[in-house]
């Protein structure tokens, strides 16, 4: 297949224009184009909550759709203004949202580094996982992984898979120790050379 194809083609049902059809989508006003000759081939796995380590909200989205009210809790006032964005979410019961089209850029990675490269941003797909850095993640979201992941790799190159915290060390920490990593390697059958190398060691 060719790159053009794999991008704006249709070829096996699951993908329009960038977004994935088992996905409910919410469009985020914060995204952008991805830079000319950018090769999407890093999937970049995160974590969210909003207030941290409460769930069941739509806080999440209202953040990535700017409609965030800063005033609805104290902790909002530590982000007000913020202006990010991921291509997906998944909650705890895995529900599939997208707010971004991976054939465009997301803001989801900042400051950031990975293979060689600067500004992940640029070339990555952004899946963010509701949940606390350091604390567990449930069944239904790795399920979720494992059917999206292998869907995003039929439709774009991806060679990479990491976390926040390996693309941006010492910044960020999600999604953290208890995320499982080596069931999602199991899970997904990846060869161990497309995950970070430490989380590869047990």
């Amino acid at each position: 297949m060719s790159t053009t194809e794999a991008h704006t083609g249709n070829h096996d049902g699951l993908w329009r224009a960038g977004w994935y059809r088992f996905a409910k989508a919410l469009r985020s006003p914060n995204f952008g184009p991805r830079p000319a000759g950018a090769q999407t081939d890093l999937i970049v796995l995160h974590s969210i909550s909003l207030p941290p380590g409460e769930y069941g909200g739509e806080a999440v989205q209202q953040l990535f759709t700017n409609q965030l009210d800063w005033d609805a809790h104290p902790y909002f006032q530590s982000i007000r203004g913020l202006e990010v964005s991921s291509h997906f979410y998944v909650r705890r019961n895995g529900e599939l949202w997208q707010f971004v089209s991976c054939d465009e850029r997301a803001w989801h990675a900042g400051v950031s580094s990975w293979r060689g490269r600067e500004n992940c941003n640029d070339d990555s797909i952004g899946i963010e996982l509701e949940g606390l850095e350091g604390q567990p993640f449930e069944e239904a979201q790795y399920e979720t992984l494992v059917s999206l992941c292998p869907a995003i790799a039929q439709h774009y190159a991806i060679a990479h898979i990491a976390g926040h915290e390996h693309i941006a060390p010492g910044r960020k920490q999600d999604p953290g120790a208890g995320f499982d990593w080596r069931l999602l390697h199991e899970q997904l059958g990846w060869k161990s050379q497309m995950f970070p190398p430490h989380v590869m060691q047990w």
